[in-house]
């Protein structure tokens, strides 16, 4: 009985045991299972030793993805190029980590429409950022603008946008005003961070890849709406990386997505419903 599973602290908010297990209906392999495991940093290595021939692949999220590389036998080009795994694959007693949130990242915003940014600029510097870079290379963009906090938490995801041969410019978020107007703006800010930008952001960009799903709609997303611009939510990039992370655990191409997307739409909404006041 195939065996996967997602890896990540904190975990219980996952929704890739959803999306994973109706990926597995709709394709009639009822032999197989997901879960979801806490797991943190010092605890990924001895987890990864634990596991029998039965397991066929991992989905890894924070605080994960770099330490992976650090512990895989191969790794990706997509993924080594980014500094960060999301997705450790099990063969024949190896361990192979690979990346699909860059594949995530192109599917969301190409679904969307948003195909050809010239001006990009992004929010914050971390693993999903990153990811982003190399999204924004396959599009064909240049240049970008990384937007932080703390210009010295920078210098990995800079580093990666010089391999990924970018030109990157840092400044700092509170004067994102400088840097904008742009035709696309990805904030890769946890829950309600960006919302101090929302105003700033909505009249100045086309439009905007926000990569938080819940709760959602954010103040951000909100404002550009409003605003006229094109917006694009976390759970679009979520539903294509899993659909990816499906064909390579699996092997097969014929992964619905249709089906992955309704199941994963239904559960946050009734997440959202079970959050609401009484």
């Amino acid at each position: 009985m195939p065996r996967a599973a997602v890896l990540g602290s904190p975990i219980a908010h996952s929704l890739s045991p959803v999306l994973h297990r109706a990926a597995y209906a709709a394709m009639g392999l009822s032999g197989w299972t997901y879960e979801a495991v806490e797991c943190d940093e010092a605890g990924l290595a001895p987890f990864l030793d634990g596991l029998g021939g039965d397991w066929a692949g991992l989905s890894l999220t924070m605080p994960l993805k770099r330490t992976a590389l650090k512990l895989v036998d191969e790794v990706s080009e997509p993924a080594a190029t980014v500094g960060g795994a999301n997705t450790v694959l099990l063969r024949d007693g190896r361990r192979y980590g690979d990346n699909t949130d860059v594949y995530g990242i192109v599917t969301a915003l190409t679904e969307a429409g948003v195909t050809a940014p010239r001006t990009v600029a992004v929010l914050g510097a971390g693993a999903t950022a990153a990811s982003s870079l190399a999204a924004l290379r396959e599009l064909g963009v240049r240049s970008v603008t990384l937007c932080v906090r703390d210009r010295t938490r920078a210098g990995e995801t800079c580093e990666v946008g010089r391999r990924l041969g970018l030109t990157i410019e840092v400044t700092e978020l509170g004067g994102l005003e400088r840097v904008l107007p742009a035709d696309l703006v990805i904030s890769t800010l946890p829950g309600r961070a960006a919302d101090p930008y929302a105003d700033r952001v909505a009249g100045s960009c086309g439009a905007l890849f926000d990569v938080v799903y819940a709760p959602w709609p954010t103040a951000t997303a909100q404002a550009v709406e409003r605003a006229g611009g094109i917006v694009v939510g976390g759970f679009p990039m979520l539903l294509h990386q899993a659909v990816r992370q499906v064909e390579l655990m699996t092997g097969r191409r014929d992964v619905p997505v249709e089906a992955m997307r309704a199941a994963g739409e239904a559960e946050l909404a009734a997440r959202e419903r079970r959050a609401a006041p009484r």
